[in-house]
């Protein structure tokens, strides 16, 4: 999976001794934030100090992380890992004001007001938008008395 948006945390590194192999291990924690109308922030780690020192990540910066999500249980709870494997650093910054249109692409139609459709059609001062739907007032209403009120089955 990837992601794109800006590091905005640089968690201290957690180091240890593997059980396994005896062999000594380092793990780096970053928080991204993506550059959306509504921003998620996403912890990651980024395992081992070759690739720590490789990445390089700095708080400020913007970039796409790729990484795998993988879930381990321990005394009988489940916990997330999402561990990243490569990071590209973005030349061009995004910038957070600019609006997010949604192209369309996706074969999803758009809602009203979205991709350059106006919410609703032009009017003439003083006439209805949709001067032919039901529940529109068009003028006066001449109800038909001759019907029963009540024709419902129950």
């Amino acid at each position: 999976m990837e992601i794109t948006g800006k590091i905005i945390a640089v968690l201290a590194e957690r180091s240890g001794i593997s059980a396994r192999s005896g062999s000594e291990w380092r793990v780096g924690t970053y928080v991204l934030e993506t550059i959306e109308q509504y921003p998620k922030k996403l912890a990651f780690e980024v395992f081992g100090p070759d690739r720590i020192q490789q990445f390089n990540i700095q708080v400020g910066e913007t970039m796409t992380v790729s990484f795998d999500i993988d879930a381990h249980e321990y005394n009988g709870r489940w916990f997330n890992t999402v561990r990243a494997w490569k990071v590209d650093r973005n030349p061009q910054t995004l910038d957070p004001a600019a609006p997010t249109v949604p192209s369309g692409d996706s074969g999803m139609p758009l809602p009203p007001g979205m991709g350059g459709v106006p919410p609703f059609p032009p009017t003439q001062p003083g006439t209805a938008p949709y001067p032919n739907m039901p529940g529109s007032y068009n003028g006066p209403t001449i109800i038909d008395t001759s019907s029963p009120a009540d024709d419902l089955p129950f």
